[in-house]
């Protein structure tokens, strides 16, 4: 199915759903999602993004900039996961009592504001990944407007750079409890360490980066290009991270890809 017959079918599906709730990150999908959205049904859009320790602050005051722009309502929620002791355990299920307790809190927002959906930006790509998320997206009946309408990751940069969307070449996001190996405990201190330590490495010029937490030791990844470039900057970088608390600084010679520490599980 070509790219315009996808967004033509997104329109309907939208349309048909009368008004909708967008769980909103500031990311390339989303923002993809609340711009069709807007376009399709107006003023019966909502979007509302969580404020939490588990993503970065940019990323909030990025989404607050964008909704504005894009002219949508936009509310933003405190999640608090970090209140549920299932989650600070950090087990392979851990993304199920996230996204259970985000988006119960969606469904509540959304029937305050008298809206009949709440739909996410997951589309037909994240389908390659394990996302036990998913299963909570099911128990709350939450809709995925561009898995509906077939749309990949490939689909929503090429059309959200045809609307002219700044988004369209974001690097991906994820939450920042996805650098820490499950198993090992969630903690506050953690986060804002994980927090800090990616915020000084795009200060550096890398896009597209993964600190990943495992103890006293980060693991890097960047992409695959960006590689000898990290490693000209090495001082400045070893330097700056042990500043933070690391005491080994290693670099994943394979490059940055979404979820490296599903590796395991999957193996």
């Amino acid at each position: 199915m070509g790219l315009n017959n996808k967004l033509h079918r997104l329109k309907k599906i939208l349309k048909g759903m009368g008004s909708v709730l967008v769980a909103y990150s500031g990311g390339a999908d989303s923002t993809f999602l609340l711009k069709v959205a807007r376009d399709s049904l107006g003023s019966k859009v909502l979007a509302v993004t969580a404020d939490s320790l588990t993503y970065p602050k940019e990323e909030l005051v990025f989404a607050k900039k964008i909704a504005r722009g894009l002219g949508v309502r936009h509310k933003i929620i405190r999640t608090e996961e970090l209140k549920d002791r299932r989650f600070l355990n950090n087990p392979i299920t851990r993304c199920y009592f996230c996204k259970g307790r985000l988006f119960k809190m969606l469904k509540e927002t959304a029937l305050k504001n008298k809206i009949n959906f709440v739909a996410d930006a997951s589309n037909l790509s994240d389908r390659l990944d394990f996302r036990p998320g998913d299963k909570a997206k099911k128990d709350f009946k939450v809709r995925s407007p561009l898995a509906e309408a077939d749309f990949s990751k490939e689909d929503i940069r090429a059309c959200s750079k045809s609307l002219g969307l700044s988004t369209w070449d974001k690097p991906s996001l994820a939450c920042l409890a996805s650098r820490i190996p499950y198993g090992q405990k969630i903690k506050p201190g953690i986060l804002k360490r994980i927090d800090k330590g990616e915020l000084f490495l795009k200060g550096l010029g890398f896009k597209q980066v993964r600190l990943r937490h495992h103890n006293h030791i980060c693991r890097i990844e960047v992409l695959a290009r960006d590689i000898a470039a990290l490693v000209k900057k090495r001082n400045l970088i070893v330097a700056g991270l042990k500043r933070l608390g690391y005491n080994y600084i290693a670099l994943d010679l394979e490059g940055f890809r979404s979820g490296s520490l599903n590796e395991v599980i999957k193996k």
